[in-house]
């Protein structure tokens, strides 16, 4: 009897070892199963989230630089002589619609800028003042301005001089409608000249009445192009040098120094 019960308490403390050195493996692999779920929700939503993140820091979409219609951006362009085969035209006055020649509109000049438009662009709204500012400082020397209104009914591009208290110059109609881009001869010398925007506003063309031919239908095979805004301070020296003005009126540096003003107080 005692035998067996020897042989039990063996068997029994046989398990109890089994079981103790079993339970630290057990525990072991619990953390182990229990770390897995971890480390698989931080590689996946935490890890590469996180590098998707910064690789988008990085490198961004990049956003071509175009001129919106907010008028944000201008479109500066340099002033060029290039061959576009210029012709002469008529076309009917903004003001009270009587047609316009523009060898007639000529006459008399030294300098004529023909100034391509739409009344509702804003790189042409940009421009207005510049083009405004050279006509009334240089009329008088024989300079003068023939504005062109495209893609815009007249009665919106008489609007927007109205905005702006009047037209000083001459400015006439040639097409009413985006629609019309194709057919007109702003289009033809826009592409004659490479110009790659989509409505070419606005597009300065100028010319030399002493140069021009004298008969036919082209007035010039090469003209003075500017196929964007005017760059004010290189076409104002381009216009006096035209005008034969280059030498005059140029601004002599200080001798001295001035007296310095006193600043009264308000």
């Amino acid at each position: 009897m005692f035998k067996n019960l020897n042989r039990a308490a063996a068997f029994i403390f046989a398990l109890a070892s089994l079981a103790l050195a079993a339970s630290p493996a057990a525990r072991a692999l619990g953390h182990a199963q229990s770390a897995t779920p971890s480390t698989t929700q931080t590689g996946t939503q935490g890890g590469p989230q996180s590098s998707t993140g910064s690789a988008q820091t990085a490198t961004p979409t990049a956003t071509p630089s175009v001129a919106r219609s907010s008028g944000d951006g201008h479109e500066y362009a340099p002033l060029l002589e290039q061959t576009i085969n210029y012709k002469d035209w008529s076309f009917k006055a903004l003001k009270d619609g009587s047609p316009v020649d523009l060898r007639d509109a000529l006459k008399g000049k030294k300098l004529v800028a023909v100034v391509y438009f739409a009344p509702w662009c804003p790189n042409w709204r940009a421009e207005a003042p510049v083009i405004g500012r050279l006509y009334d400082k240089y009329k008088a020397s024989g300079f003068d301005v023939v504005a062109v209104s495209e893609y815009a009914t007249a009665a919106d591009a008489r609007t927007y001089f109205d905005s702006q208290g009047g037209a000083p110059y001459t400015v006439v109609v040639e097409s009413e409608a985006r629609e019309a881009r194709d057919q007109t001869t702003h289009y033809g010398y826009r592409q004659a000249a490479g110009d790659q925007r989509r409505w070419g506003s606005p597009f300065n063309v100028f010319l030399e009445p002493a140069k021009l031919n004298k008969a036919g239908d082209v007035l010039t095979e090469k003209a003075w192009v500017v196929g964007g805004e005017l760059i004010e301070k290189d076409v104002e020296q381009f216009i006096r040098e035209r005008l034969g003005l280059s030498e005059q009126g140029s601004v002599e540096p200080c001798k001295s120094e001035p007296a310095k003003a006193e600043l009264k107080k308000q």
